[in-house]
């Protein structure tokens, strides 16, 4: 086994120094990871930015798109066999159609190459002639991202984080009688691994709907091909090592096999490669749940930082250390569920709950930056008289009933401390302001030709992830 890990160390330097001399001396790529917690919009993103970059009339934020230099733009196969293709076509499908709707959520790993025809600027670009610039969006569940923080922690210790973390939840109250009732020191017993798993699994399921952001291990979430398998049957458990052939023990080595089976490979063979990152982040939907959940969420942040390896990437260091994120954005979300006066806020608290995540990335050499974005624009804006007062609102179709409706979600506060400070002091709930949130439906598109899906700042977005590429 230590020879085996040693020759495939080898053979990822040697594939390292190919990609290298590949892409700095012929056709550039940039692999961009999009991820984020649930209902942050990933399938959205990809799909509306790719959408924009094939027909640019809407991206004027995108300095190679507004100068017209961008001559073409195409989507490839994927370099990767062994990937599933990130479905595009039917995503678009769900959003444009006469009855649009949201697509499916991401559930797995996904990748889409789009090819960009780029003309060079600058003094030398009247000798070059145009080059090909390659994209490779990696989609993938942010679920999985927070399960690279286990291979840090052994068993007892992340049993002892997650029973501490839950032990006043009432998502959690069905789980934690079932480990009260249990003798982690008896004899392995499967039916009651199994139910331990499955309880823990379902409180997951109902934290994460009630918006919290620390639901790990990602798989319990999305268990894929692995549903039932012994690696997703583990629960946190109180004790220490167990005696051997105990219920105790059997937990710990499922949970050395998770990381060692599922975590690493995703680590391995996908997240490593990446060098530029967008994180999606439902900000909004956190506020509407309160303190405790704005609080999880800062936390997840700064969790999912330490999992990338900022910094960047020079052409020696792609050599002999593999790549670096030397890209990430932290974007909040559904923007068009705020009228434009609030947007300044939105992003103003954007960029306090990922602080401690942006300054360590940018100690160590890479570029952050934090926004308000929609990738695709589902309300108009209007303005109305409620009680004497005057109301910047949004009006859009509802989800649950197509109905049209007018929504005023509440005051964002300017100044980002009057949310973080309660959330951080352990606050149920909001002392002076209740915000609320919408769901709203795509709105049904006319589209001029050359204009992709209306939006809000995607542009501004792809300029800071891939121009200076461009």
């Amino acid at each position: 086994m230590v020879l085996s890990r040693i020759a495939d160390g080898i053979w990822r330097q040697v594939e390292n120094v190919q990609d290298g001399v590949s892409e700095t001396f012929f056709e550039p790529v940039i692999r961009l990871g999009v991820t984020g917690l649930a209902r942050s919009g990933k399938t959205v993103f990809i799909t509306s930015l790719v959408a924009n970059l094939l027909d640019r009339g809407r991206m004027p934020g995108l300095l190679a798109a507004s100068e017209g230099r961008i001559e073409a733009a195409f989507l490839q196969p994927q370099p990767d066999d062994t990937v599933p293709r990130f479905e595009y076509e039917n995503h678009l499908a769900a959003l444009t159609g006469p009855t649009p709707h949201w697509p499916d959520s991401t559930r797995a790993i996904s990748e889409l190459r789009l090819s960009l025809r780029v003309r060079p600027n600058g003094l030398l670009a009247g000798f070059q002639g145009p080059r090909t610039v390659h994209l490779d969006i990696v989609d993938y569940p942010g679920e999985w991202l927070l399960d690279l923080a286990l291979m840090d922690v052994d068993y007892a210790t992340w049993s002892a984080q997650v029973l501490a973390r839950i032990a006043n939840r009432e998502e959690a109250a069905g789980y934690r009688a079932l480990v009260e009732a249990t003798d982690p020191e008896a004899g392995l017993d499967e039916p009651v691994a199994q139910a331990l798993a499955a309880s823990f699994a379902e409180y997951l399921q109902t934290a994460r709907a009630n918006g919290y952001s620390d639901c790990t291990p990602g798989r319990f979430l999305l268990p894929g091909d692995l549903a039932g398998s012994p690696v997703l049957t583990f629960a946190p458990l109180p004790g220490g090592e167990g005696p051997r052939g105990s219920l105790l023990r059997e937990m710990a080595r499922r949970f050395e096999a998770y990381k060692r089976q599922v975590v690493k490979p995703f680590f391995r063979d996908h997240f490593a490669r990446i060098d530029r990152q967008v994180v999606l982040v439902d900000a909004l939907g956190a506020i509407n749940q309160g303190p405790r959940a704005v609080e999880d969420l800062r936390a997840a942040m700064s969790d999912i930082l330490g999992s990338f390896k900022p910094g960047r990437n020079g052409f020696l260091t792609q050599l002999l250390r593999g790549k670096r994120v030397e890209k990430i954005l932290f974007a909040a979300t559904k923007a068009d569920h705020l009228h434009h006066s609030q947007h300044a806020s939105l992003t103003a608290i954007m960029e306090a709950l990922t602080r401690d995540a942006r300054d360590r990335a940018r100690f160590a050499g890479a570029q952050t930056s934090a926004m308000s974005l929609a990738s695709l624009r589902a309300t108009t804006e209007a303005t109305m008289t409620h009680n004497g007062e005057t109301l910047e609102v949004v009006r859009g179709s509802l989800l649950d009933n197509g109905k049209e409706a007018a929504f005023y979600p509440g005051e964002l506060p300017k100044d980002p401390a009057h949310l973080l400070s309660p959330a951080r002091a352990g606050a149920e709930k909001w002392l002076d302001q209740d915000y609320q949130i919408m769901r709203f439906a795509p709105a049904r598109l006319n589209l001029r030709p050359g204009d992709g899906p209306p939006h809000i700042r995607l542009d501004r977005a792809a300029e800071f992830l891939i121009g200076d590429r461009l």
